[in-house]
């Protein structure tokens, strides 16, 4: 199971060849808040001269602990390793960015080379990816070969980390990511999967329990594509369905390096299941594992992938436990795994759930169908809302005393976007920036640039969950326009300059009323990696000029020209 995977991944981590350079305080439940209870493990670091590797997993580390943790690795430039994962268990999250922040400006100051930074199981967020940022981006991670995290805001600092290694003629050979159970879900898959595509090195890569499903297994399904050493691929406990399962079995028979595959509890079903079975037929010669465990198979697709596997001399281990085959499936599969010599590489079948009903098999259809259906009901109504725009929200006013009171029907993407407002962003829900983010078409800029301005005109600095709501969603458009390669940066700026009433349209477009929102958000998502250096300067030049549009809004507009020529590189 994926808290198996990730237990094995860790255990595999820490027999990384470090001989007698490692400091392991791992896994002793210390509760380290302060300078004083640190002082023991400060003084080991301080005096353990050619120190490579620092094992804390396992421990809970303060603020404060961690600034006096890192005045001690300040000096040391040999380490390689940092093994740092489940380091902020009972943590608020907002001490864990400027932990992560004292930790690795040390390393940076220390010089080091990393090859492993391991930070999986710290489910922070965000907000704690954002105290690793500046690390990522640095000389120190240039190096890097494993790594585990999570999200959109590490996605950008592994494209800048890429970029500026590539310009110095080592680009990052990432080899092995790890993020089990940090909440990714479809945005930060994506998010990740355009990271990777464009990295190319990666040898293995394990996400399980993520909350993925086949939007994000798509994305990543295409960016394996474009690691062809790929040779571990763990998305065990996601949401794969049969749309998933499919593409990802598209992505293997581009790839020949393939020795480990878990996609158990993905839900692969039937179809899924004989899809990759097709690509194991015709492919993946050197596979050793393959795990299609839970994943709702019935008997005929797990005979299918059995007997793909027959020709594989490096196989080891096939587990399809957990399916649906029933018990003369079962008998039937193990027959099948004996005529080929290979009885012993099936795992156990104890835990099948038995022969599906007919109705199982027409509701597994149903689900994927059912999906399929949304979506276009999803597509077909916000076409209509926005045909109907704003005749239909007098129509619903006018209504309201003739119809009897109900609960307030929850708005959509396109509702928001049309008509935005603070409370419709709220009642968008927890997934209110991924579905603002897949709603949006950053192909079009005039479509993001409209989207950023209606997004950061309902932003509140006095109000912290409608400020964080705002701020989500901001970066998860931009992120996604940015690190798209087809998306035209400068015309985005254009149209965004034009559009505040900074630059004149030659098209006669009508600028925006500028309301503070809008400068506060620009003035956060220039300070964010996604957000290239060179549109600062750009922008930077033209806040400098007066310009009458903005003075309604004088607090913003100086605070976002003090951040400008903060981050303009002098000339």
């Amino acid at each position: 199971m994926a808290s198996d995977d990730v237990a094995n991944l860790a255990d595999s981590l820490a027999k990384t060849q470090v001989d007698e350079s490692e400091l392991s305080y791992k896994g002793q439940g210390l509760k380290l808040d302060n300078a004083q209870s640190v002082e023991k493990m400060v003084k080991a670091i301080e005096e353990f001269d050619g120190l490579r590797a620092l094992r804390l997993e396992g421990n809970t580390i303060g603020v404060e602990a961690a600034q006096t943790i890192a005045k001690a690795l300040q000096k040391k430039s040999d380490l390689q390793c940092c093994h740092w994962s489940d380091m902020f268990t009972g943590r608020l999250r907002a001490e864990i960015p400027p932990a992560l922040n004292s930790l690795g400006d040390a390393l940076i100051t220390a010089g080091a080379r990393l090859k492993v930074l391991d930070l999986s199981d710290n489910a922070f967020g965000p907000d704690g990816v954002k105290g690793i940022e500046k690390l990522l981006k640095s000389t120190a991670c240039h190096t890097l070969q494993e790594l585990g995290r999570h999200c959109c805001i590490l996605a950008a600092a592994l494209t800048v980390c890429h970029k500026e290694s590539s310009a110095l003629g080592a680009p990052l050979q990432l080899k092995v990511f790890i993020a089990g159970r940090n909440r990714l879900e479809n945005d930060g898959a994506t998010a990740l999967a355009q990271a990777f595509q464009l990295i190319g090195s990666l040898e293995e890569v394990h996400m399980p329990q993520n909350g993925i499903n086949h939007p994000g297994v798509t994305a990543l399904a295409t960016a394996m594509q474009h690691n062809p050493q790929l040779r571990v691929l763990n998305l065990n406990d996601n949401t794969f369905t049969k749309r998933g399962a499919i593409a990802m079995a598209e992505a293997l028979k581009h790839l020949r390096n393939v020795q480990v595959i878990n996609f158990g509890d993905c839900l692969v079903r039937s179809e899924g299941a004989s899809a990759i079975a097709e690509t194991l037929r015709e492919g993946l010669p050197i596979l050793k594992e393959l795990n299609l465990s839970f994943g709702e198979i019935t008997e005929e697709a797990a005979l299918e992938v059995a007997r793909s596997v027959q020709h594989k001399d490096q196989f080891e281990k096939l587990d399809l436990n957990g399916n649906s085959l029933g018990e003369e499936g079962c008998e039937n599969l193990r027959e099948v795994m004996e005529k080929m010599n290979m009885a012993d590489k099936l795992g156990s079948l104890s835990d099948d759930e038995g022969e599906p009903e007919e109705d199982d098999d027409e509701e597994e259809e149903d689900d994927d169908d059912d999906d399929e259906d949304v979506e276009e009901e999803e597509e077909e109504e916000e076409e209509d809302e926005e045909e109907e725009g704003e005749g239909e929200e007098e129509k619903s006013e006018l209504n309201q005393f003739s119809t009897p009171p109900s609960a307030p029907r929850t708005p959509d993407v396109s509702t928001f976007l049309s008509f935005p407002s603070p409370d419709k962003l709220l009642r968008l829900g927890a997934k209110r920036s991924f579905l603002i983010q897949q709603q949006v078409d950053v192909s079009d800029v005039s479509k993001t640039v409209e989207a950023f301005l209606k997004i950061s005109s309902v932003y509140k600095e006095d109000d912290a969950e409608v400020k964080s709501a705002v701020l989500e969603s901001i970066d998860a458009v931009l992120c996604k326009a940015f690190l798209t390669p087809s998306f035209q940066g400068l015309s985005f700026m254009s149209s965004l300059l034009v559009m505040l009433g900074l630059l004149k349209s030659e098209d006669k477009l009508k600028p925006v009323k500028v309301v503070p929102g809008h400068l506060q958000c620009l003035e956060h998502a220039v300070k964010q990696s996604y957000f290239p250096r060179e549109h600062i300067t750009v922008l930077n030049a033209f806040m400098a000029r007066p310009n009458k549009s903005l003075e309604p809004c004088s607090s913003a507009r100086d605070r976002l020209k003090s951040t400008l020529q903060k981050l303009t590189p002098e000339s």
